[in-house]
């Protein structure tokens, strides 16, 4: 019955131990991935507004945000790299067990998700103020931008499925 516990604690908990392991590694923000189609769906404003013919001073504004987004987003992690460690060992305590606590897995779940959601209102705040600098004609041609990006990703979706 105990072997049956764990396994269940593990099947519970391992997937908050990979998120968690994936926070750590890559600081809980926006990846990018090489190869082909390694991009979609993943947030590329960077590279997304080169393309929209940015002024001087737009180009400025928008390199000091992601300067100063960058310096946050450092310093955020080193504050809480010791929190996460604190996290990563308590799950290990909840694996490792004899009796599976449910309301302590719960709650450690609940503390981690409130986290990613915390650091997600904070980027997506960080991205508005980014296209408040744009003009109407530059966010629309964002968002064709954007579909036509999700078009191509669609397209290698299905090929991939196909294969």
């Amino acid at each position: 019955m105990k072997a049956m516990k764990k396994t269940l604690a593990l099947a519970v908990l391992l997937p908050l131990t990979m998120a968690s392991a994936s926070a750590l590694a890559y600081g809980g923000g926006m990846h990018h991935h090489g190869g082909k189609g390694g991009d979609c769906g993943m947030y590329d404003g960077k590279r997304m507004f080169s393309q929209l013919d940015l002024t001087a001073e737009q180009q400025e504004k928008m390199t000091a945000m992601r300067d100063a987004n960058r310096e946050a987003r450092r310093s955020e992690m080193a504050s809480h790299r010791t929190e996460m460690q604190a996290q990563h060992q308590k799950m290990q305590q909840l694996v490792l067990a004899d009796d599976f606590d449910e309301a302590a897995v719960r709650e450690l779940a609940k503390q981690m998700s409130e986290q990613q959601v915390e650091h997600r209102v904070t980027m997506l705040k960080q991205r508005h103020e980014m296209f408040k600098l744009l003009t109407p004609e530059q966010k629309t041609k964002f968002q064709q931008l954007q579909q036509d990006r999700m078009a191509q990703c669609q397209a290698r979706w299905a090929e991939k499925a196909k294969n």
